[in-house]
């Protein structure tokens, strides 16, 4: 299964109307493909490892929810309640965007994403993003004091993994 992550920016006018275009790009490739808010995301591993444990749930049958992009939102988020998960949703207006794309066509369908969605260095993790991702994922001063500040998305990787414990 091909995964292909694309970072970059987005206007987005309707957030409705925005998934529509991504649900019909997967249903041309028969793809998955899932958005999320860039500036929440702790880098491209945080993604893959995402991604890696929502396929891996799914092929156990120890999913949560029965659609792998709804899978993969959990996991990116360390949630398991949607509701929660969908903090890392994408919302209307100008932001920096993380599209995640699954199958066999990820790549084709990465191109046609490519044409509304201008490619930008946004899923690394900086300092600009240190205090949406520890508002989001719950991590405390006492945790980065123990680790350093330089972990923090390795913090991250964390609590995707222990979303597995918790289910």
């Amino acid at each position: 299964m091909n995964i292909k992550i694309i970072g970059g920016r987005v206007d987005i006018k309707d957030a409705t109307e925005f998934i529509k275009t991504l649900g019909n790009v997967a249903k041309r490739y028969k793809v998955t493909v899932q958005a999320l808010d860039a500036n929440k995301i702790a880098g491209a591993e945080h993604l893959r490892f995402a991604v890696e444990k929502a396929m891996r749930s799914m092929s156990s049958q120890r999913n949560i929810s029965k659609d792998l992009g709804m899978e993969i939102l959990l996991y990116a988020s360390g949630r398991r309640q949607i509701n929660k998960a969908l903090q890392l949703g994408i919302s209307p207006g100008k932001g920096n965007v993380a599209i995640v794309i699954v199958g066999s066509n990820a790549e084709r369908a990465g191109k046609e994403i490519k044409e509304f969605v201008q490619e930008a260095p946004v899923l690394d993790y900086n300092e600009s993003k240190k205090d949406a991702i520890l508002k989001t994922f719950g991590i405390t001063d006492a945790e980065i004091m123990t680790v350093g500040e330089d972990k923090i998305p390795k913090l991250v990787l964390e609590r995707v993994a222990l979303l597995d414990v918790l289910k």
